[in-house]
Parts: C-alpha cells; structure tokens; sequence
C-alpha cells in the first residue's frame, strides 16, 4: 500500500487491491511520511472504503480541528451498525457523527448536557437505531471514558437514520421524525387510540409514514391516478379509514401548504383500514 494523501500522522489514504480509496488509521501512521511512500501494515488500527468523490477531502478539512481518535470510534459504532441494519449507510456519516462526537464529549468534559426533545419520537419509531445507538455508548466509554446519557443516544439514531436518506443534513431527519409523530397522532386521536402497537401492520404502517415523510419533504410526490376508480372503491368501502387520510390532508396543507395526491391518500386509507382492522379483530377475542 502506498501514500496517495496524508489526512494528519495517524490517518492516510490509499488504495487496495481493487482499487478502491481506502482510508486507513494508526497511531503515527504517516509520522515522517510523505505521499508515494509505503504504509507499514502492522500500524494498520482501522480501514474503510469510501466511494464518494470528494470525501476525504471533507474528512481532511474535519481532521484539521478534530482528534482523529473520533474518527476511530465512529469507523467501530459504523461497522457494528452495518452488521445489523437492512440498509446502507451513506459515507456521509463518517464526517457527520465524527463532528457530532467529538462536540458531544467537549460538553461532557464541560458537564453541559443538551436535552435532545425528540427522545421519546425516536425511541419508539427507530428501534433498531435506537438500540445500535446504546450500543455505540458503549463502544464511546471504551474508549474515551466518557458515558454519554439517553439524549446522545437519541442523537447517534437519529444520525443512523438520517444516513439512509443519503447523507442530508440531519435537519431532514428532524422534520421526518416529526412528520411521522404528527400523523401517528392524527390517526391514534381519529380511531380513538385503537392500534395494536405490537402488530407487523403498526410497523409497516410506520415504515410507509416515514417513507411518505421523506419523499413529502424532497418534494418527490406520487403522481395523480390517471384511472379514479379504484380510488372511488376504496374511499366508499373504507369510509372511517378515508376520514383520517382527509385530516391527514387537512394538517399538510395548513402546515406545509401542500396536501395528498390521490394515490397517497389510497395507499394512506389501505394502511389505516388494514390496521384499525387487526386492531378490532384483537380486542373482539
């Protein structure tokens, strides 16, 4: 392996036997180092492959001010989390939760804590990065000593989530996770807290909202239905269901200025029947 571009002394980038770029960590790996010269593999900490053109450059400006040990616990948690979430994690993250993280232990050393108010929201609609998230709390006191506390937690999810939707910046997973919570209240208050949380229907119904969130915020709508009849079929047949999908209607509009193509409020009615349906079907037995 040789030296293509010196980040700081412990952390270079180079190429592998693919010839991907190839960002690698060490301890003095680049000390009296320059481009072209050969890495000593045996100081090889940590290594991960970045696609993105442009990249090292953002992490080589980050470096400038941030300890590249940040860098390495963010390489673990990213590791750890990609062996147990179903979707890829934009590289993005390496540079944002780097940033985050070393800001979040200035504070502790500090005993500033910042209270994160959407704990709750993501406790209970991102599970699974919830629960990575803890994980990654342990991975930070290993090696910082530091023990971050509930509202980090929250912060690392939502950075997991925000990285599948491509490396925004983490405001869009604010505004997705408060979409979500919005619209699960209008449906919780419409079929009079009626839902079997525990359900997969409650899932897939979670999924949907914040996969209608994302694409709602990018403005990337669902065309009009060129054929309205099925659209007439299921708001006849699902009367109830349909009602909630005109409050839904009512709230985007009055807050974003925008409502529901026919084709969101379908598939919209088509969730909430499906899943005030299995409700009822278990509370009868």
């Amino acid at each position: 392996m040789k030296i293509e571009k010196i980040l700081n002394n412990s952390v270079v980038v180079t190429r592998n036997d693919k010839n991907q770029e190839l960002v690698v960590m060490g301890k003095g790996l680049a000390f009296k180092k320059k481009i072209g010269d050969s890495i000593d593999v045996s100081q090889i900490e940590k290594k991960f492959i970045l696609e993105k053109s442009g990249m090292t450059d953002k992490l080589e400006t980050l470096l400038r001010d941030v300890s590249p040990v940040y860098l390495n616990i963010v390489a673990k948690i990213v590791e750890y989390a990609r062996g147990h979430l179903p979707y890829d994690l934009d590289e993005y993250l390496y540079v944002a939760l780097t940033d985050h993280l070393s800001f979040a232990i200035s504070r502790e050393k500090q005993g500033i804590t910042l209270k994160n108010p959407l704990v709750w929201e993501i406790r209970k609609y991102y599970k699974q990065e919830y629960k990575i998230a803890w994980k990654a709390l342990d991975i930070i006191e290993e090696d910082t000593g530091y023990k971050l506390g509930e509202d980090e937690a929250a912060s690392i999810a939502l950075h997991l989530v925000n990285s599948q939707l491509t490396g925004e910046h983490v405001m869009t997973a604010v505004q997705v996770t408060e979409m979500v919570s919005n619209l699960l209240n209008i449906v919780t208050y419409h079929v009079k807290g009626n839902l079997d949380e525990s359900s997969v229907n409650y899932e897939r119904f979670l999924t949907h909202l914040r996969f209608f969130a994302v694409r709602f915020l990018r403005d990337e709508r669902l065309p009009e239905l060129a054929e309205s009849f099925l659209y007439d079929q299921v708001r006849l047949k699902y009367k109830h269901a349909f009602e909630c999908t005109e409050r839904i209607d009512v709230y985007l509009r009055e807050k974003f200025d925008s409502g529901l193509t026919q084709d969101e409020q379908l598939y919209l009615t088509v969730h909430i029947h499906r899943l005030t349906k299995q409700s009822n079907q278990h509370k009868s037995k």
